[in-house]
């Protein structure tokens, strides 16, 4: 249903503008981060959910990096529902001695934000060593779907409404074999059917993993240039009928490859097609340019996202886009390994530029390694901020207790001029919290128009961080829908508050092994509308639909503008 409409515009572009300036950014942050940003509380919302490793004497390398969360109306009620993937022994071959993934749905609109667990009988406990999710509409039914990977095959849930799933991975052809990390849907040919896009890690099996150490420790887990076994991605072009065919070699995936962890689809250049930008672990990252909806080029290295300013390649984690300095295009950025800063590639048109010290992100992270990753707006003042989840690969130095992989998770506000600067207390919480996180996946789970945080842990609980900003602006969201009603992943919004023009982009993909909600949540500050809201269709075409006033969440679907 559309609130609040104002009338229409036929301003183009894809861009949103607010009334309000500087001041937003600056005075108010240690007032609001006395008492923290988020308030954790999954228990007391009814998730209890801890990702098991497995780990017990050998160090087997995937233990080490899981797991996966999505948020998404599974039930089309408007509220978010969350999936959390879970894991195991890695050396243990019968799946029924595995625990399962789990399903939680959100008790809204009785009491908002809060799950109970509704795993029994739904048909999505996957049992393999789980990794992460992505979730999409593959078959077009306004229902969305859940593809799970794992080390070793995949597997699709295709979602039959009323809580229930059912694994159809042999029909759909998609169970990809090999050691898959972060995935997601896209439509990349924009013939109308969401394709999926597999970032696969390395080739490693239990029977022939290896033994490292780091100093002063015996043993330790490896990194994955010690196996020397990149993996190829997949893509999976969906045929229509509720099948997939596997289309990597033949639209040019097979060019390059590396150790991929994290995954972002976006038009990068403006020309029309969707392109993929995956962030690899210790080797150059990969900008697979979609030439014109059949083949892809990797263009990393000429268009400047391969390495940093310094020509190293860093050990690429999560990764996510937006338009963070205005300029209409969707700028990059990736979390690495600890010792190495972010890499904030800003997108100049043509190309990217590392200008990670040019807006504050060089120093402050670089003792984390940081895995889940969000640009989000969680205080409602326009600029888009930062959270990563952090947890060590290997043991640290000084380790002797049982959790010397643990590490605290970080948040930076977004300042005017497309900056940023750290929140205090760390990670935007009161109350401190260490934990060896890996995914986190972004949305509003109480629909108050603060973004929330769900953070997977290796063996202890998960993270609900609920957004807690005492000085939050206003907000105004979108759904963007396609005729069917599924989400239109890769579909923009632009519109105009004030002086200021915004773009956002229906974004699930993004992070480390995690979907995230792709409604499209502004925030506005003082302002108490958006007006010129224009739509960019994954299709190619472009509906005005005027002006609407702030405090609501609005469904747009394609063929409701002019």
């Amino acid at each position: 249903m559309m609130l609040g409409k104002l009338g229409s515009c036929g301003t183009a572009g894809v861009s949103c503008a607010l009334a309000f300036g500087a001041a937003a950014c600056s005075d108010k942050v240690t007032e609001e981060s006395v008492q923290g940003w988020f308030e954790e509380s999954a228990q007391a919302r009814g998730i209890d959910f801890e990702w098991v490793s497995g780990h017990r004497e050998r160090f087997y390398f995937p233990e080490i990096m899981g797991g996966g969360a999505a948020l998404f109306d599974m039930d089309t009620d408007g509220d978010l529902d969350l999936y959390l993937v879970q894991a195991g022994r890695i050396d243990v071959e019968a799946e029924a001695d595995q625990p399962a993934n789990q399903l939680f749905a959100n008790n809204g609109p009785v009491n908002p934000g809060s799950f109970r667990n509704v795993s029994h009988g739904s048909g999505s406990g996957d049992r393999g060593y789980g990794m992460g999710v992505a979730a999409g509409d593959y078959d077009d039914d306004g229902l969305v779907d859940l593809y799970v990977t794992n080390v070793g095959p995949n597997v699709m849930l295709r979602n039959l409404g009323e809580q229930r799933f059912e694994d159809v991975t042999s029909q759909t052809e998609v169970g990809d074999p090999t050691w898959t990390a972060s995935a997601g849907f896209v439509d990349y040919d924009a013939d109308g059917d969401l394709d999926l896009y597999a970032v696969n890690y390395i080739y490693w099996s239990a029977a022939e993993e290896i033994s490292c150490y780091s100093k002063p420790h015996p043993t330790d887990y490896c990194s994955p240039k010690s196996y020397n076994a990149p993996a190829r991605d997949s893509l999976y072009c969906n045929l229509g009928d509720g099948t997939f065919e596997d289309v990597s070699a033949r639209v040019g995936l097979q060019q390059s490859y590396g150790n991929g962890l994290g995954v972002v689809f976006s038009d990068f250049d403006g020309d029309g097609h969707i392109d993929i930008f995956v962030a690899n672990d210790g080797v150059k990252n990969q900008l697979w340019h979609n030439v014109d909806g059949e083949h892809f080029e990797d263009i990393a290295e000429r268009a400047g996202c391969a390495v940093d300013q310094d020509g190293r390649a860093k050990a690429g984690m999560g990764t996510a886009a937006a338009d963070i300095d205005d300029d209409g295009d969707e700028d990059l950025l990736v979390v690495n390994l600890s010792g190495e800063p972010d890499s904030f590639y800003r997108n100049d048109g043509d190309f990217f530029a590392d200008r990670t010290p040019l807006v504050g992100l060089a120093v402050a992270s670089r003792a984390y390694t940081r895995f889940g990753l969000g640009l989000a707006d969680f205080n409602n003042d326009g600029y888009l901020d930062i959270y990563q989840a952090n947890g060590r690969v290997t043991r640290a130095p000084e380790a002797s207790g049982p959790r010397p992989f643990d590490e605290e998770n970080l948040l930076f506000q977004g300042l005017v001029g497309g900056r940023f600067r750290e929140v205090s207390p760390r990670g935007g919480t009161a109350r401190k919290l260490r934990a060896t996180s890996r995914a986190a996946a972004f949305g509003d789970v109480d629909g108050d128009g603060g973004i929330d945080v769900v953070v997977v842990n290796r063996d202890s609980k998960a993270f609900l961080l609920i957004n807690q900003v005492s000085v939050r602006g206003r907000w105004i969201g979108f759904r963007l829908l396609e005729k069917s009603g599924r989400p239109a992943l890769g579909a923009t919004l632009s519109c105009q508050v004030g002086q200021r023009a915004i773009m956002r982009r229906a974004h699930s993909a993004y992070s480390y092994c995690a979907a995230n909600d792709p409604t499209i949540l502004i925030g506005l500050a003082e302002a108490t509308q958006v007006s010129g809201v224009e739509v960019l269709w994954a299709d190619g075409t472009r509906e005005s639909l005027g002006a609407f006033h702030a405090g609501s969440v609005v469904d747009i679907r394609h063929g409701d503008g002019e």
